[in-house]
């Protein structure tokens, strides 16, 4: 599937990845769910954790660009070749949360983000240089690696992980 241009095209990308992933989850019992060691020693559980954070880290940057703010891009005192570092705190963060919770949570920030992406312009999603965090990237692209292509990895990797330890 191309990378989304259009408002149009990333809600409907969303749309697809989301279902594509919620059928997949659907499938699963609590016990698959939590399970640890699907995605490195993540559970599916926690592959969702990530997504909702990542997406959360991704709404307060928004938020704080349009407060005129330059946000800490990926989090305070980390840069982007240190995304495993990050990625480790935010599993430490949310590995003991119930999974009924972290369920709930990922469907709600899921909706956050469809409902902020609806309220912006085309320009706001796809202009290069609308808000000066972004740089030389766009809004949209930061929606679309939180949503479609975030879901697309975990369905992805979730499947593989699945698969792996049924041929165990």
């Amino acid at each position: 599937m191309p990378r989304p241009t259009t408002k149009k095209q990333l809600l409907e990308t969303i749309e697809i990845e989301q279902k594509a992933l919620e059928q997949l989850l659907a499938g699963l019992s609590p016990a698959q769910m939590t399970q640890p060691r699907v995605v490195g020693q993540w559970s599916v559980k926690d592959v969702l954790a990530h997504l909702l954070e990542w997406q959360h880290m991704v709404l307060n940057w928004h938020a704080a660009g349009l407060k005129g703010k330059v946000p800490a891009i990926p989090a305070e005192g980390l840069n982007w070749s240190q995304i495993p570092q990050l990625n480790q705190q935010i599993y430490e963060k949310h590995c003991n949360r119930a999974l009924a919770d972290i369920q709930r949570e990922f469907k709600s920030s899921h909706k956050k983000m469809l409902s902020t992406i609806e309220s912006l312009s085309e320009d706001d999603l796809f202009a290069r240089g609308r808000y000066a965090w972004t740089k030389t990237s766009t809004l949209g692209s930061y929606f679309i690696s939180s949503t479609s292509s975030h879901y697309l990895w975990a369905r992805t990797n979730i499947k593989k992980g699945l698969k792996a330890d049924k041929q165990k």
